[in-house]
């Protein structure tokens, strides 16, 4: 479960793991935090990698915002074809579900489809799109 102000831009190569976790976005990512739209930055990679990447930071990470601010989000692909994957989002805020719903993503063209969601919801959908099919990929090919 990603954290909900976090805007995955490229993947870590060595993000300092001996053998990486699951990670929620597939892949561990740097990127920038959102928390604050007037102040983005990009925290330090070990943030990244143990609050940003993790999601569930309230109270841990000095920028997540208080109030009724969501935790996290997760993703997970439930229909795999050769032309289009559907990834299913849910976004929780103290481990229960407050808004979910389904992308649709064209393989031939890259076209992310849904609901009219935040920016980072769709550029955390790409990054977890991103590590699937490279997965899918190294699967087929062995």
């Amino acid at each position: 479960m990603a954290c909900p102000f976090f805007v995955p831009s490229h993947r870590l190569e060595n993000a300092g793991w001996v053998r990486p976790p699951r990670l929620p976005l597939g892949d561990p990512f740097g990127g920038a935090c959102h928390a604050r739209p007037a102040d983005i930055v990009e925290p330090p990679e070990a943030q990244q990698r143990d609050l940003c990447n993790c999601g569930y930071a309230r109270g841990r990470c000095d920028r997540f915002p208080d109030g009724s601010a969501p935790d996290a989000v997760r993703f997970s692909v439930t229909e795999d074809s050769p032309t289009r994957l559907l990834v299913v989002y849910v976004v929780e805020k103290d481990h229960t579900p407050v808004e979910f719903g389904t992308l649709e993503y064209r393989i031939p063209d890259s076209q992310l489809n849904g609901p009219a969601g935040s920016d980072v919801l769709k550029q955390q959908a790409r990054a977890f799109l991103e590590s699937y099919l490279n997965r899918r990929a190294r699967s087929t090919s062995v």
